[in-house]
């Protein structure tokens, strides 16, 4: 009887010492800022030999801002008007290819779900959308440009050194540098910028100006000009994943400043590296395709359709223009009235 007791008493302590070692377990995975190390000790942020985080690696976003920054249902990339006018369907070069022709839907990753364009910019980014495949640079294969080189959906490597940040795209080739040191301004303008950064706490900082007119935000006509200036943020959430924040900033298009942000993460594959797409030879003949004495691309046909294709030479100087993107020239940004920021 008394061992009965006795293995009975064992037991219950057992039991009241397990149960009270996953309360605390559950209680630190709820606490706020302890989840990472709780769930998983290998998660701990990495560090350089100076504490600062290292984001070296491969990553990639997973969200649909490259198609549209704003909050955004299912529509076609190309339309036109349906049987009822409300209700667009694929237009013909894209008809073809029924469900993946239509733009996924997503929340979008704005600040207020608002860009505050100026009036006149906002007309134009409308006219951007209409004319999509005609002026989106990343049909033509042209860099991506700040912040849109963070989220489209292609893989970056960030190679991070003490006084330099290294971030080369898969997309078009394109790489940045971000420098944490004193540097001389940059004598050009610059698909991807100039960008210099600084350590707040844990979270990198950059500066990002001396842009050119000629890249876009998203495949939704959201542009800028020269005048863009762009400050990252860069800070750690686990060690596979960072917030990346974008305040975006042109008196020449905006009414003021607004912010974008995201979580990134990085790429887990054992062999996880960048892929050659060096695109701008598969654009060849989007582009230049016009010129041919003898057109090359007449038609395609399925089995329900055919698509033909008839191409036509832009009047004038158009001829020569390999790309025309649609953000304002100098001239136009003059003939604007002035916004109070």
């Amino acid at each position: 009887m008394r061992s009965l007791k006795r293995e009975t008493l064992v037991v219950l302590v057992t039991a009241v010492v397990i149960s009270g070692f996953w309360l605390a377990i559950t209680r630190l995975i709820q606490k706020p800022g302890s989840v990472v190390l709780a769930q998983n000790s290998n998660s701990a942020i990495p560090r350089r030999a100076d504490g600062k985080p290292d984001f070296s690696g491969i990553w990639q976003a997973n969200n649909g801002a490259n198609w549209d920054l704003l909050t955004h249902g299912p529509r076609p990339m190309v339309s036109q008007p349906g049987v009822y006018p409300d209700v667009p369907v694929l237009a013909a070069p894209v008809v073809a290819l029924g469900a993946i022709g239509w733009v996924p839907p997503d929340l979008g990753v704005v600040e207020g779900n608002e860009i505050p364009y100026q009036p006149w910019a906002a007309k134009r980014k409308q006219e951007n959308l209409a004319n999509w495949l005609d002026r989106d640079p990343e049909i033509g294969c042209f860099k991506p440009g700040v912040p849109r080189a963070m989220y489209m959906p292609y893989k970056f490597q960030i190679i991070q050194g003490t006084t330099k940040v290294l971030m080369v795209f898969e997309f078009a080739g394109a790489e940045r540098t971000v420098h944490l040191d004193q540097v001389d301004p940059y004598p050009a303008d610059a698909y991807m910028g100039h960008a210099v950064g600084h350590w707040e706490g844990d979270t990198l900082v950059t500066d990002v100006s001396d842009f050119t007119s000629d890249t876009w935000l998203d495949r939704s006509g959201d542009f800028h000009s020269d005048a863009l200036h762009v400050v990252e943020r860069y800070t750690p959430i686990t060690r596979d994943a960072f917030r990346y924040e974008a305040t975006i900033e042109d008196k020449n298009v905006f009414t003021r400043p607004w912010k974008i942000s995201m979580p990134i993460y990085r790429r887990l594959e054992p062999n996880a590296q960048l892929m050659e797409f060096q695109c701008r030879e598969m654009a060849e003949e989007t582009l230049l395709g016009h010129l041919r004495r003898n057109q090359l691309v007449k038609q395609w046909e399925g089995r329900t359709m055919r698509v033909e294709v008839s191409r036509k030479v832009p009047p004038g100087n158009g001829v020569y223009e390999r790309h025309f993107s649609g953000n304002p020239t100098s001239k136009e940004l003059a003939e604007q009235p002035p916004t109070r920021q």
